[in-house]
């Protein structure tokens, strides 16, 4: 230890310093592998556009066993690197969250449906897309916050600052895609339980002119009116429904069409403002993401298993 350099005692180095060594043992371990590095690479590239055509072809041929499948993903993958890496804070949340929406499909799929059921399970799944919505957006405000530099004005450490728009980012996007799927397998279950709406578009009831064909409640505000709690929604086919209920339907549970025709729903006359038209692209943005957070982690691992077999570093 005579010869250590102060610089070089890992005991007296920051963070960022010990970062920085380490970068620089990894190039030197690697030099001269480049054509190695190359070959990885490719297999990479190779690995990700098989995958993506048998995902893309599985998805047109057997949809729900892909969504199914993906769902289950998305639940589990998650929770093995949370154990892995003892992300503790996240583990509670995700926690909480299954519990909850465990007994909301265990209240959605029971036969017969309560009839507050569908009203709950809507308000249930509306609330976590906008709360996913919200810390979404306020996550990605703080990464610019901190890319742009005002985090010096506040005496806030860049990496500090980042860690919280990258962790927020996340359980938006995150807790967002889990609540939509949820809420699809829901809306299924429900709307043929309840007997508007079913799985081949048909419905096996008639429904009235007072009743809302997602709860199959009655609807006691017109249509002109403006009411208390919530309006009525009418959709271009004449059908009405109570406004939680098609929120929830259509940009919730991912139902573009009526739940009792089975007509195409033109989501722009359902928004109020430009504002809530955000809640749309958001929804999109969610259905890609959902690729990048159940698949990605697989094909990775498929790829570090081709390198291993291989020999490859």
């Amino acid at each position: 230890m005579a010869g250590l350099q102060p610089q070089d005692d890992p005991l007296k180095m920051s963070h960022r310093e010990t970062w920085k060594m380490q970068h620089e043992r990894l190039h030197v371990k690697h030099r001269g592998h480049e054509a190695m590095h190359a070959e990885m690479v490719l297999i990479l590239i190779a690995m990700l556009v098989v995958a993506q055509i048998v995902l893309v072809q599985w998805k047109q041929r057997h949809c729900r066993s892909y969504n199914m499948v993906t769902l289950l993903q998305m639940w589990v993958v998650p929770l093995y690197f949370t154990i892995k890496l003892y992300w503790w804070r996240f583990l509670s949340t995700w926690g909480m969250f299954s519990v909850i929406t465990s007994y909301v499909i265990f209240r959605a799929t029971r036969k017969p449906l309560s009839c507050r059921t569908p009203r709950m399970v809507y308000k249930w799944f509306l609330l976590i897309y906008k709360l996913s919505y919200a810390v979404g957006v306020i996550g990605y405000l703080a990464i610019m916050f901190t890319m742009f530099g005002f985090n010096i004005f506040f005496r806030i450490k860049a990496e500090d600052s980042m860690d919280v728009g990258v962790i927020m980012l996340f359980y938006g996007l995150y807790y967002g895609v889990m609540g939509r799927d949820f809420a699809e397998i829901c809306s299924d279950y429900m709307a043929s339980t309840i007997g508007y709406y079913n799985m081949g578009g048909m419905p096996s009831r008639n429904l009235s002119n007072d009743m809302c064909a997602v709860c199959g409640q009655k609807i006691f505000v017109d249509v002109d009116e403006e009411g208390i709690i919530e309006d009525t929604y009418q959709l271009s086919c004449n059908h009405i429904f109570h406004e939680f209920c098609i929120r929830g339907w259509c940009i919730v549970g991912k139902k573009q069409t009526c739940p009792y025709c089975n007509e195409k729903v033109d989501l722009k006359r359902m928004m109020n403002n430009p504002w809530e038209r955000t809640h749309v692209l958001y929804g999109q943005l969610l259905d890609w993401l959902r690729y990048l957070v159940a698949w990605q982690p697989i094909i990775i691992g498929i790829v570090h298993g081709i390198n291993f077999s291989l020999g490859l570093e």
